[in-house]
């Protein structure tokens, strides 16, 4: 029997945080979500709103040994993710094995690290009701957009077609946008741009264009930019006003795994794949590193490695000396 019970979303992780707690803790997997709206029907009292949750088809047997594990251990902890969907599961689950929702029963953590895990052990807190309820409106919004609007689609447009909370309104904006483009009149327009030099030498700057007497001026044809052309070379400038300021530049947060496929992609064409495979070595490497390996002891594996497939025997027998040296060091 253990002391206390883990209850997170991914077996992987589960796995991982095993390693952290030790023997007397239990960490399992709720696999994602075990209740959810039904798909047989639309699951929601139209007055109310109040949404009608059934257990997920093909996960009895889990939610039989989640109960199971809950009875027998003397605390659980709900680590499901940190944000409103890891919160609606972790509501769930209370429900499900019985567990009051205003326990401090409720961890979370950022990064899967021992301190950090051990940190959010030693911290419970209640569910966030608030985070739950807004997973559940968004839920039970999709849910209705979904099953009320595509009928319609289906009967007035095309079959197939769907309708979303997000979808729907994204398609809107898409429309109207190409509206606009296709009702915009040309129109001809100008602007001034004059260097300038100053009183030192070799030194001159950029002016553009604003208006007259303080009044910002449009101008639309040639006519007009030579009238005003004739005037400002007769004309002597002044610099008026110098306003300073400062600019504050904060550094761009740290990657996620989307903004750094993103921006690989923007900058240096890789495709996901090879994005990931790249970072995985690095992370790879980094770990290596950690442990006191060198990059020379890297790179010389790695030549020892590719002499192997050559099928030279002094450097097969070379390598494996190294490999025997390098694990009786550890």
């Amino acid at each position: 029997m253990a002391d206390k019970l883990v209850i997170v979303e991914s077996p992987a992780k589960a796995n991982t945080i095993k390693k952290f707690l030790g023997g007397s803790t239990k960490v399992v997997a709720s696999m994602g979500h075990i209740r959810d709206l039904p798909k047989s029907k639309l699951g929601i009292d139209t007055k109310t709103f109040e949404p009608q949750y059934i257990n997920i088809r093909g996960k009895g047997d889990l939610i039989k040994s989640l109960k199971k594990e809950a009875k027998d251990a003397k605390k659980v902890y709900l680590a499901t993710d940190p944000d409103r969907e890891g919160e609606a599961i972790a509501w769930h689950l209370a429900n499900i094995l019985g567990i009051d929702e205003n326990k401090m029963c409720r961890v979370t953590f950022n990064e899967i690290t021992k301190d950090a895990v051990k940190k959010a052990i030693q911290n419970p807190r209640k569910i966030d009701m608030d985070l739950t309820d807004a997973q559940q409106a968004r839920r039970v919004l999709d849910r209705i957009v979904g099953y009320k609007i595509s009928p319609v689609l289906w009967k007035k447009v095309q079959k197939g077609l769907s309708a979303g909370r997000v979808q729907s309104v994204a398609v809107k904006l898409v429309v109207d946008r190409e509206e606009e483009i296709e009702k915009f009149v040309p129109e001809e327009y100008w602007n001034i741009y004059a260097t300038l030099a100053t009183k030192k030498p070799k030194k001159s700057f950029e002016a553009k264009f604003y208006g007259k007497n303080d009044k910002k001026l449009d101008i639309h044809s040639k006519e007009e930019i030579d009238k005003i052309l004739d005037e400002l070379e007769k004309a002597k400038y002044v610099v008026s006003e110098i306003k300073n300021g400062e600019k504050k530049k904060t550094p761009a947060p740290p990657f996620t795994t989307s903004t750094m496929q993103q921006e690989a992609s923007r900058k240096l064409n890789f495709a996901l794949r090879k994005t990931m495979q790249v970072a995985q070595r690095i992370i790879w490497r980094c770990k290596n590193t950690r442990k006191g390996n060198s990059w020379f002891n890297y790179i010389y594996e790695n030549w020892l490695y590719k002499n192997i497939r050559r099928s030279k025997s002094s450097s097969k027998s070379a390598y494996w000396k190294y490999i025997w040296r390098r694990i009786l060091w550890k």
